[in-house]
This record gives C-alpha cells, structure tokens and sequence, in this order.
C-alpha cells in the first residue's frame, strides 16, 4: 500500500481585521463610501493603542484599502500595509453621507438597510453587495497561500469587512447586517478543525 502525503499547507495562520479609526462621518453614522476623510483625534489615539494588540502576530502580508482613513491607522498601529483597491468600502452612490435614519425617511420605508436592499445611483454608480462580496473574494484568493505560512492583516472599512467576513465563513454576504464592528476595531478570523471560524470579534482598545 501507498501511502499519499498532501504536499500542501492547509490554511492556520490567523487572518486579522482592523477597521479604520473614528472619521466625523463614523462618529455622526453618515454612510462614507468614496468620501476620503481623515481620522479624527480620537481616531488616531484609538489607531496607536491598536500597536500592543498586534504584537502577537507574526504578519506574512499586511493590506490596506488606499483611502486615507485606513492608511492612516495602519501606519498608526505599526503596519506597513500594501494597497489594493478591493479593500475599498461599499460605494453607497446617492446615499453617500446620508445615515440610515435619513435615508428611511427619504424612501418612506422604516425597514430600508443597506444589505438588504442596496444603494441607487448618485455622483457614482453604488454598489450592490455581490459585488462587494466579489471584491472580498478577491482579496481572500490572494492572502490564502500566506495563510499556511503565518498571519496577515487586513485595514479596511466596516462594511466591507463584514461582507468579507461573510465570505470567510461561506456564509451569504447578507449575513454582514447581523455582524457589527466599530471603528478602530481589532476582530481575528481563523479555522477551527479546518472549520473556518471567528477566534476573536469586535475588540477596541
């Protein structure tokens, strides 16, 4: 008999996501897709007490959405990010700066979420969230073989990283309203039993 040796690395190492520090529009609840603004005071202390956290980890690769927000905490927190487009937060098109409790009342439906039931068009297309979640896929394509080796970060926006979170866990992208982060936010992915798993979620510090 013959014995077969897989001759690949099963993913181990711990997929870490950190969310932008606190911008104006984060703190109001103003939905900031394109819109590129900088961290507040309080989002760039609440940036540098990411650094302690991060210690612990031994990052193959570390990836940055290139708007300034993210850019910022991850220099912030010590990280030397490379950038990728995919990283990007939701283009929410006409509802760019808009809070949600405002555009309900706009539409004249209280339920209105943005998982649920998308964006329209404005000074930019929007996105629907399949397409975000397409994105998401992209990403986790790329740092999946850095995975078998060691741990790798990913800066990013809330709601991009809830439906990236989603497709970790092959779960519908949907899924990402019952899922909250905040700003300034440490959360950790990896599998359990081969089971693609959260370890830890949410943590600010």
């Amino acid at each position: 008999m013959t014995l077969v040796t897989a001759t690949h690395k099963a993913p181990s190492g711990r997929l870490v996501l950190l969310r932008h520090g606190e911008t104006e529009w984060s703190k109001s609840g103003q939905h900031t897709g394109v819109t590129d603004l900088p961290l507040t005071e309080n989002g760039e202390r609440v940036a540098r007490n990411l650094a302690p956290l991060l210690k612990e980890y031994d990052f193959r690769l570390v990836l940055s959405s290139p708007l300034q927000r993210a850019r910022r905490t991850a220099e912030l927190a010590g990280l030397t990010p490379e950038i990728t487009e995919d990283l990007r937060e939701w283009d929410y098109g006409g509802y760019e700066g808009l809070t949600t409790p405002q555009i309900r009342e706009q539409l004249g439906d209280e339920t209105w979420t943005v998982f649920k039931d998308g964006v329209v068009p404005g000074e930019t297309p929007g996105e629907t969230v399949e397409e975000v979640a397409a994105r998401a896929s992209r990403v986790l394509a790329r740092v999946r073989p850095l995975l078998a080796e060691g741990d790798v970060a990913l800066v990013g926006h809330g709601h991009n990283l809830r439906v990236l979170t989603t497709v970790y866990l092959q779960q519908e992208p949907r899924m990402g309203a019952q899922i909250l982060l905040d700003a300034g936010s440490l959360s950790v992915l990896r599998p359990e039993h081969a089971v693609p798993s959260i370890a830890l979620w949410n943590r600010v510090p």
